[in-house]
């Protein structure tokens, strides 16, 4: 999955910031439409400015340094209260143009900016608030993540360490708004399960130190870049040690104390969001929110059941293929045990297999994609300190090419790797042609207004990841049995998640009901599955977004594959698909269709 920050989801946006060119006017456009066409991109222009000064952490990982020293306190009624009438002053301006008079682009721009505001709009009337961040997701991680020295934050210069001193002056007072809002959750009855509670604590403890040269955060320091003068080097030194023992420890110590002693106790039981005050309301927007669609709950539900069904099929036909002899039960065991499938014994292994991978798929790229990324890219090992939690993602890289694009996986222990894990339909997901593809060509079109550069729409970007793994053997893989199978898992995986997060959160599904579903259809361990679970439990709805969004790229390549026969390029499709960037799915479907239209 691509990284997000949780601060972005609860305002209802996931966007950043950089320059933009305006599009160039349709032959036979008036004046007065040009003057339009104009006007809506300084409107533009000034929403994604005010934007980057909303949210300096996705301005820094798009690239943009304006705010590397501000962290603000976005858990505020202020602050939820200024986005609410910046997002409804925006939606008021939109509405006085005419977008029947607009170039298609700019009409794609009107749609997708129309839809954005008013999602975000009832996002605010929701009472997410009171839960500021959890196990998955949320500032205390994404801190540990950008002060590392390995994130999207730069330390490049004596100014650069600087900044990074000012967020850590507004993570102390953004905890404190976090412990009140949980207190408020606690009074209302909105609070978070149990179950997700025990694994923040440690995430929380795990922070606490007494040597601030042991401390994740001093990871910069022990990086100091040599250009950077001796006297800045001593006193940037001095202020990270005073920074890590009397800012940054505490507050974790204080984050970890309120979770174990106020808030534990508080949590709730039941696995569900129904089981909280407005619960059914916030899963229905959450529905909505990431797959873009009007689908229901029970549709997306009974679409799930007959995935499980179809994929199950085809796992029964690898098992008799390889010669496995008992159910698809025994089968997944032998594949979760089965020593020669793990045959890694360090982590540099696990990497260089995935790079092989790359090699492998690089020469049939050339026959689907007719523009590839400029944006470099990297396969790195999760950061140790966030590894036991994190699933395999995607780090976008920054626009201008500095930062690479980064495919990171955790390896707990390379010698228990399996490639049965699905390595290959993994790879083509988070990387390459996934997200990586997709997330750079989009951030690199300068001819897209910069709120379309940096969007994010799960339905599109994670259908469009979870689409290129059915491109495997068409790219050469899944030659392999089992790592056949293994990309079935995958999809498995996505189809499981459309039964269990409306179950969990609409059919009172319990946590265990929903792990001991996921175990009997594919081959995972309980503490994946466990782990997944608990995912989908913090984050209703978001689980959702990638089977959806795939099975509608999928419709429309067949539909059109269909009406126009010999004429259809699979280049041209995944080219055009790809080149306006992400977007909900039934503006993708009228882009694509007039597209079509135009191949005949």
């Amino acid at each position: 999955m691509k990284h997000v920050t949780l601060a972005a989801l609860l305002a209802g946006t996931l966007l950043g910031s950089c320059s933009q060119q305006t599009q160039p006017q349709e032959a036979g456009a008036t004046a007065s439409t040009a003057t339009e066409m104009k006007d809506m991109a300084t409107l533009f222009d000034q929403y994604w400015e005010e934007n980057s000064r909303l949210f300096p952490l996705d301005a820094t990982a798009q690239g943009d340094n304006r705010y590397n020293d501000q962290l603000p306190n976005d858990g505020t009624r202020e602050f939820r209260e200024k986005l609410r009438t910046t997002y409804q002053s925006y939606l008021s301006q939109l509405a006085k143009y005419d977008r029947e008079k607009l170039s298609e682009n700019d009409k794609i721009s009107y749609d997708i900016f129309k839809y954005d505001l008013e999602t975000k709009l009832e996002g605010l009337q929701l009472n997410t608030w009171m839960m500021p961040f959890q196990q998955f997701w949320g500032l205390p991680l994404t801190m540990g993540q950008y002060g590392s020295g390995e994130g999207n934050q730069p330390f490049k210069t004596a100014q650069d360490y600087d900044n990074w001193l000012g967020r850590v002056r507004g993570f102390s007072v953004w905890a404190d708004t976090a412990i009140s809002n949980f207190r408020q959750g606690m009074k209302a009855g909105v609070v978070l399960p149990k179950a997700l509670v025990v694994k923040m604590i440690p995430q929380m403890t795990a922070m606490v130190v007494t040597d601030p040269t042991k401390s994740l955060f001093y990871g910069p320091i022990n990086k100091m870049p040599q250009g950077i003068a001796e006297a800045d080097k001593k006193r940037i030194t001095e202020a990270y040690k005073q920074a890590i023992l009397t800012e940054l420890v505490p507050t974790y110590k204080k984050l970890g104390d309120f979770l174990k002693t106020e808030y534990l106790p508080k949590a709730r039981t039941s696995t569900g969001i129904a089981a909280i005050p407005q619960g059914a309301e916030l899963y229905r927007y959450d529905v909505k929110y990431w797959t873009t669609t009007d689908k229901t709950p029970e549709e997306i539900y009974q679409t799930g059941l007959s995935e499980v069904k179809r994929i199950r099929q085809e796992m029964e036909k690898v098992k008799t293929q390889v010669g496995f002899k008992g159910d698809l039960q025994a089968f997944f065991q032998s594949l979760k045990t089965d020593k020669k499938l793990m045959p890694y014994k360090k982590p540099e292994d696990v990497l260089n297999a995935f790079r092989a991978i790359q090699a492998t798929i690089d020469p049939n790229l050339k026959k689907m994609f007719g523009r590839t990324p400029k944006t470099p890219f990297e396969i790195r090992q999760t950061e140790a300190f966030r590894a036991a939690s994190a699933s395999a993602e995607y780090n976008q890289g920054s626009p201008d090419g500095s930062r690479p694009g980064v495919f990171y996986i955790p390896i707990l222990d390379a010698t228990t790797f399996n490639i049965t894990s699905g390595m290959e339909s993994l790879f083509l997901h988070e990387a390459i042609p996934g997200h990586h593809y997709q997330i750079s060509l989009q951030q690199e079109n300068t001819s897209l207004p910069k709120f379309r550069r940096f969007a994010w729409y799960g339905a599109m970007g994670e259908g469009w990841a979870l689409y290129t793994e059915s491109l495997g053997k068409e790219l050469g893989l899944y030659t392999n049995p089992y790592q056949y199978m293994g990309a079935l898992g995958d999809e498995m995986h996505r189809a499981i998640r459309l039964v269990v997060d409306v179950g969990m959160h609409t059919k009172n599904m319990t946590r265990e009901q929903a792990i001991k579903y996921m175990m009997e259809n594919e081959a995972i361990s309980e503490d994946g599955a466990t782990a997944e679970i608990e995912r989908y439990m913090a984050i209703p709805g978001q689980a959702l977004s990638y089977k959806v969004g795939a099975l509608k790229i999928r419709e429309l390549r067949t539909k059109y594959e269909q009406q126009l026969g010999a004429k259809f390029s699979l280049s041209n499709f995944h080219d055009e698909l790809l080149k306006d960037g992400v977007m909900p799915l039934a503006v993708l479907e009228r882009k694509m269709d007039a597209w079509a239209a135009t191949q005949k």
